[in-house]
């Protein structure tokens, strides 16, 4: 399984996490669309989304409105870093066939998973049904070896931040979004298994 490392986007990372939400929602499937006007309806509902992120949630021009806004795209933008640090050291160790400590290993898997949980509810990716089988094998994540799932969890994550919806913001499209939701899961589901089974094996 080839791994590559992976860059953050060089544009402001407000900029970038305004467009990634702004996609997110408008490749939700949109409910109580009237068949006689779906254009008018479609913009009606751009047009509520757009100004609900601007507020970050709340109604425009409410005091600390602007606050909560930066305060949620700081949070966004210092989970997608850290977890392309953490994923990228374990690439890096992995390439070089370099020994990575069980401490090491536990931590990191505990705060991928926890960044990724919160990115699930900041940029709205709900998780799917959950699972705890690798979707490309089926096989069970506790039958691999710790090796295995850091590979499997590298690739979860590169998926995730490959998917046009995230990689190229201001994509709208309904499979990608089901796509980058099953990839967050996958991500959480697997650094939470690594830190179990490393938690075990911490002397």
């Amino acid at each position: 399984m080839e791994l590559r490392e992976e860059k953050a986007d060089a544009r402001p990372w407000s900029m970038l996490i305004f467009s990634i939400i702004f996609s997110i929602f408008c490749a939700v499937p949109m409910s109580g669309q009237r068949v006689g006007d779906p254009a008018k309806v479609q913009m009606q509902e751009m047009t509520r989304r757009e100004l609900q992120l601007k507020g970050a949630g709340g109604d425009k021009g409410r005091p600390g409105d602007s606050k909560r806004s930066q305060a949620l795209m700081d949070q966004v933008s210092e989970d997608f870093q850290r977890i392309l640090i953490l994923h990228n050291e374990i690439v890096r160790a992995l390439n070089e066939n370099l020994s990575l400590s069980y401490k090491f290993i536990s931590d990191a898997a505990d705060e991928i998973k926890k960044r990724a949980t919160r990115l699930q509810s900041s940029l709205k990716l709900q998780k799917p049904e959950a699972t705890t089988e690798n979707r490309s094998t089926g096989t069970p994540l506790g039958a691999l070896q710790t090796k295995d799932q850091l590979l499997l969890l590298c690739k979860q994550i590169e998926n995730f931040v490959r998917n046009p919806i995230i990689e190229k913001p201001g994509t709208v499209d309904a499979q990608q979004l089901g796509n980058a939701r099953k990839d967050l899961q996958s991500v959480v589901e697997i650094s939470d298994a690594i830190k179990k089974r490393t938690d075990k094996l911490k002397p």
